[in-house]
């Protein structure tokens, strides 16, 4: 009697463990048809993108997926570009060399995004890589680095930075990437620059207006309309510099308070008040 016991026991254990799978099957299953609602993660493509489509992973693409978010073939993702939007996609393959995902259906068409630019003088490697990340999720188009008078000799690696900038952009929810330009010096920045596409200077010397002041003049500025930031080196703009930029009628000079910021500090700062005033801050969030 206590082997048919101990029989019956062990039958009943591997029923109930053979229910318990089949019902975790069944939740996987019933998730990976709702794939329309909760893409696990967001993967920025400069790749056409439209349903039937495939996504090439890159190596490190595929590696995150796989080995950071434990992801594998027939999980949701997210892939996106300002060209076409956000797409649905199911991850099909990955493997050491990289992997690939099948693009389904259109969760968000492309968009108008401001066109504000960040022109600012290189800093040190740790604050710079701090810069674009804030930078890019407060809506940048493009990081334009100036060598002014006073700035500190940094080499940019524009390929660092812009893995940063895709890292942010996958996390933010937009749906461009902002390039990252190459350093030019401030004349030859000025020379190329169109009339059209305001520059918000920050003027660290006190001469600016403060930033409150001109709200009322940014607030009819339309949130696609060309513009652009400037922040100063360390060491702030030279006299002759300060002098040269408030003569250009595309020029407004503002101040940020009475406290002395640091550089990366000062940009978040005035790109902040900026997208709240006269940008995209005036929408809301899309759901």
């Amino acid at each position: 009697m206590g082997v048919g016991l101990r029989c019956t026991g062990t039958r009943n254990h591997g029923l109930i463990l053979g229910l318990l799978l089949a019902r975790l099957k069944r939740r996987r299953q019933r998730r990976r048809l709702n794939l329309s609602e909760r893409p696990a993660t967001r993967l920025y493509t400069p790749e056409p993108l439209a349903a039937g489509g495939a996504v090439v992973l890159d190596r490190a693409q595929a590696h995150r997926l796989q080995h950071v978010l434990r992801l594998g073939p027939g999980d949701a993702v997210a892939a996106f570009n300002e060209r076409d939007g956000e797409w649905l996609c199911r991850v099909s393959e990955l493997g050491r060399g990289g992997g690939a995902a099948t693009v389904l259906e259109q969760r968000r068409a492309p968009e108008t995004e401001p066109d504000l630019w960040l022109l600012f003088a290189p800093i040190k490697r740790a604050r710079l890589d701090w810069l674009v990340e804030k930078a890019t999720e407060l809506g940048v188009a493009a990081l334009v680095p100036v060598a002014t008078a006073r700035t500190q000799p940094e080499r940019l690696n524009r390929e660092r930075l812009s893995a940063l900038a895709i890292a942010a952009s996958e996390q933010s929810e937009r749906l461009s990437v902002p390039q990252i330009r190459a350093v030019a010096p401030l004349d030859q920045v000025l020379a190329g620059w169109h009339a059209e596409r305001l520059l918000v200077l920050c003027d660290e010397s006190g001469a600016g207006a403060p930033i409150a002041d001109i709200a009322g003049a940014l607030a009819g500025f339309a949130a696609a309309a060309p513009a652009a930031v400037f922040v100063g080196p360390e060491g702030g703009f030279t006299d002759t510099e300060l002098d040269a930029l408030g003569k250009l009628p595309i020029v407004t000079r503002v101040g940020l308070g009475p406290r002395v910021l640091r550089a990366e500090t000062a940009a978040v700062a005035a790109l902040a008040v900026f997208q709240a005033i006269a940008g995209d801050w005036r929408r809301i969030r899309p759901r």
